[in-house]
């Protein structure tokens, strides 16, 4: 656990619902901290059954092997009591009982429930192996056993007739309370399920097996079994930090007991935090409650893509905005002695290397390798960049090579300054990508710049590199083909000699040129 790292998401509570979440996330590659204090509601239980593929492992075995998988896919494991949490700016910060804290962008809690039995001396003792509450969940191994129902709530009458399923020999426990109605005596008479009437005092043992209840008044009803509905209350402490308070979870009509108001797909009311398992679910088996975290762990990540897609959405646009102007290109050539390799552009050495001196226009010429290799062949260049650093690297360069005075650096913004039309026996522009609508009013003022009978010149990133995985550059919008920049060209004024895509070596690999060479023909 790292107290300043601020994990994708944390998990309070590491029973099937939390670990199953967990395993969701980490397999999604996200950072996750499960934080667990290590009491599992079914730790009490020798087996855990009714769960596909797993069938009587033990509550112990299954979370130890449900961590593993969970560190095994990148996850981290803490083991505590998260007391409270609250907000930190986008984040939550959760404060655990040794006073650590911890950072996370999205929470998801599940912390299970309690069980609260009836105070009837020797009950609780046995809670988890033959005083039970869910038949699915211990009905098989307790099958065929003298079972007596212990009369908790309405919904005793049907815990009464699902374990008359799995024997012939249960009672029906009514504690001292109201008796059943008429129609309810006779459905437990239909089934041979006798009703007893007397408070329960106790529960008899020997060794370690329940052997009957102890009545008031001394009598004892022998018994195997005891199957009780407890109230489940949510363990919610936690939650209410955060304002969620628990409430009442009806079935058939009936309340259960407490638990932590969601969605179905565990989203509460809190934004940023889900919950999964008893918590929310009082009925959820174990098997139930690792679906309920994978559900709303894969509505976590949604949650956190959607996010983070807008967030590069809003960085993208940002980037866009800012990326071609004067600051930017400052700052980008500060950031450094040199950005460039300082050798000309491959496609210029291929292109201009038979073409006659003249005069040329390097568009957005950099640091001036392009401009000091045109004047070493005789051409008096013009070199526009709008950055004042690279313009003074470009003429220390110039001046180094003893050609000072065939380059012309200009500071220009050319799409508030274009040049002056058919003034260039060649302009040249390499790699000066800009947004589409940009482009389209930029490069017909470049192509205007063009004298009669010279070269149009335009170099940039092929899009079709994008899809190989080998850009760095992710702008679509700005990249192009040399056939776009073809067709936006008049055949009657001009000549199209080069519409291609080349591919060029890097260090990094072959990657391709989108290259248009035209010359003017009227």
């Amino acid at each position: 656990m790292e107290e300043q790292r601020v994990y994708d998401v944390l998990v309070v509570g590491g029973g099937a619902a939390g670990l199953g979440g967990a395993v969701t996330l980490a397999r999604s590659r996200r950072s996750v901290l499960v934080i667990d204090s290590g009491d599992p509601r079914n730790a009490p239980a020798g087996h855990v059954h009714n769960l596909l593929g797993r069938e009587s492992v033990t509550p112990a075995e299954l979370y130890r092997a449900g961590r593993a998988e969970v560190a095994g896919y990148g996850g981290e494991l803490c083991a505590g009591t998260a007391e409270k949490a609250e907000r930190d700016g986008d984040n939550f910060l959760v404060t655990l009982a040794d006073g650590g804290q911890v950072r996370g962008r999205r929470l998801l809690v599940t912390t299970g429930l309690v069980d609260e039995l009836p105070q009837i001396p020797g009950l609780a003792e046995r809670w988890g192996r033959d005083v039970a509450h869910c038949p699915y969940c211990h009905g098989w191994e307790l099958r065929d056993k003298r079972i007596g129902v212990l009369v908790t709530s309405p919904l005793s009458l049907h815990q009464a007739q699902l374990w008359r399923q799995l024997s012939d020999d249960v009672l029906y426990l009514l504690n001292g309370g109201p008796a059943p109605s008429a129609e309810q005596a006779e459905q437990l008479a239909a089934r041979g399920v006798p009703v007893v009437r007397e408070p329960v005092e106790a529960v008899e043992t020997d060794g370690d097996r329940v052997t009957g209840v102890r009545l008031a008044g001394g009598r004892v009803v022998g018994l195997e079994v005891i199957a009780v509905g407890p109230r489940f209350v949510a363990r919610s402490a936690f939650l209410e930090s955060l304002g969620l308070e628990p409430a009442p979870m009806e079935m058939n009509g009936h309340v259960m007991g407490l638990r932590i108001p969601a969605g179905e797909t565990g989203a509460t009311a809190v934004p940023g935090v889900w919950v999964a398992g008893n918590v929310t679910d009082l009925g959820a088996t174990v098997a139930v409650a690792a679906a309920a975290g994978q559900t709303a762990a894969a509505m976590i990540n949604m949650d956190l893509v959607a996010e983070e897609t807008r967030d590069a959405v809003a960085g993208y646009r940002r980037q866009q905005e800012t990326m071609f102007e004067a600051e930017a290109w400052e700052e980008r050539y500060r950031a450094k002695p040199s950005i460039w390799s300082g050798k000309p552009n491959s496609q210029l050495v291929g292109e201009a290397a038979g073409l006659p001196a003249g005069r040329a226009l390097d568009v957005g010429c950099g640091e001036g390798a392009d401009a000091v290799w045109l004047a070493e062949r005789g051409w008096r260049v013009t070199g526009v960049d709008i950055s004042s650093v690279a313009l003074l690297r470009a003429a220390g360069h110039a001046a180094a090579a003893g050609l000072a005075d065939r380059i012309t650096f200009s500071q220009a913004d050319l799409r508030a300054e274009p040049p002056a039309d058919r003034s260039y026996d060649l302009v040249s522009a390499h790699f000066m990508h800009l947004p589409a609508d940009t482009r389209k009013e930029l490069y017909p003022r470049l192509a205007a710049a063009v004298a009669l009978g010279g070269t149009l010149l335009i170099v940039g990133h092929h899009p079709d590199d994008l899809a190989a995985g080998r850009h760095p550059m992710h702008f679509p919008d700005m990249m192009f083909t040399a056939q776009e920049l073809a067709v936006e060209l008049d055949p009657a004024e001009w000549e199209v000699l080069t519409a291609a895509k080349r591919p060029r070596q890097t260090p990094d690999g072959v990657l391709h040129d989108a290259v248009l060479v035209a010359r003017r023909k009227r």
